[in-house]
């Protein structure tokens, strides 16, 4: 009996063609698609703000800072930065309030802060790091800034009431297109060292006393008084009108600080920038522009430097 099928009887399919793929496996040779860049990832804005907090603890780069919005006169400051912060309130700077960054490592400088802040009634406010990115203007503020109110400015007038108040020789210092905060700090820091009874500045194209003069001030501006002026060559003369000359450091005056007779007398320091020097209607109001003498490799000093060497040289006269 011839075989015609399997032992089951039924019969035998005929073999076809196999199936295939339908092209799966080329679709899944193709992928998913281009590799993502590294800010679309899921981890990396804890990788940036772990690079970030750890650059600002060792003291690193700014971040580029916003763009910067005009400031009205009565806005208040901040000062960012843990041993500014604390030298601020040592100093006894007015403040309004301390922000602290949320889950911040604490050191003696903070814990201190926050102590002498609690001690004078201070707010303590803690927020994010992006908040004081934006308060600070995207200074480098490791974690903590302290918010100052808009500075209460004297009249020219009151800083020769100082002096005659502390029957003292009156000394005031200036500035005559001191454009940088942190120059106007440092010309604070000297004029404090060398007994002077205040700063003049314009309140047109001038720095003002912000929070990166305060931070460069190392606390002097709590107790060294700013005035400002409208005009500047309207304030000098009348500085002269009330028995002060005006002394302008220039570095195109033709006598030394040095060999100036007048240092003794009521006086008053004019500090012109770095690169312009004093301006025209300035100069013209100084009784003496004098210089001062250094070796010609050095072109010129910056503001804050020219002002602590000519106060020193009236310091050391008025002491003769």
């Amino acid at each position: 009996m011839a075989a015609g099928g399997r032992a089951s009887g039924r019969p035998a399919k005929k073999k076809g063609p196999s199936k295939g793929a339908g092209g799966q496996g080329r679709r899944s040779l193709e992928g998913k698609g281009a590799t993502p860049p590294a800010e679309m990832r899921h981890w990396y804005k804890e990788k940036a703000r772990t690079e970030r907090i750890a650059r600002e603890e060792r003291g690193g780069a700014r971040r580029p800072a916003p763009a910067r919005q005009r400031r009205s006169e009565d806005a208040p400051e901040y000062i960012g930065g843990r041993n500014p912060v604390l030298e601020a309130l040592q100093a006894g700077v007015p403040s309004n309030a301390l922000y602290v960054a949320q889950r911040m490592e604490n050191d003696d400088r903070v814990r201190d802060s926050i102590r002498i802040a609690a001690e004078r009634g201070i707010a303590l406010l803690e927020v994010s790091r992006d908040k004081l990115d934006r308060l600070t203007e995207g200074a480098v503020h490791q974690g903590i800034a302290l918010q100052i109110p808009a500075y209460d400015y004297a009249h020219p007038s009151d800083l020769v009431e100082l002096a005659q108040d502390a029957a003292e020789i009156p000394l005031i210092v200036a500035l005559d297109s001191v454009t940088d905060p942190r120059n106007l700090g440092a010309i604070a820091r000297s004029a404090t060292a060398f007994g002077a009874h205040g700063l003049l500045v314009p309140s047109r194209r001038s720095a003002g006393v912000t929070g990166g003069a305060w931070k460069t001030s190392a606390g002097t501006l709590a107790t060294m008084r700013v005035a400002r002026a409208a005009n500047l060559t309207a304030a000098l003369r009348e500085y002269r009108e009330a028995g002060l000359f005006v002394i302008g450091l220039d570095g195109a005056g033709e006598t030394d600080i040095g060999d100036v007779d007048l240092l003794t007398e009521p006086l008053v320091v004019v500090v012109g920038s770095e690169g312009k020097g004093l301006s025209r209607l300035v100069r013209e109001q100084c009784d003496v522009v004098t210089r001062i003498p250094m070796q010609a490799a050095a072109e010129s000093l910056n503001a804050g430097v020219a002002a602590g060497v000519a106060l020193y040289e009236v310091a050391r006269h008025r002491r003769l």
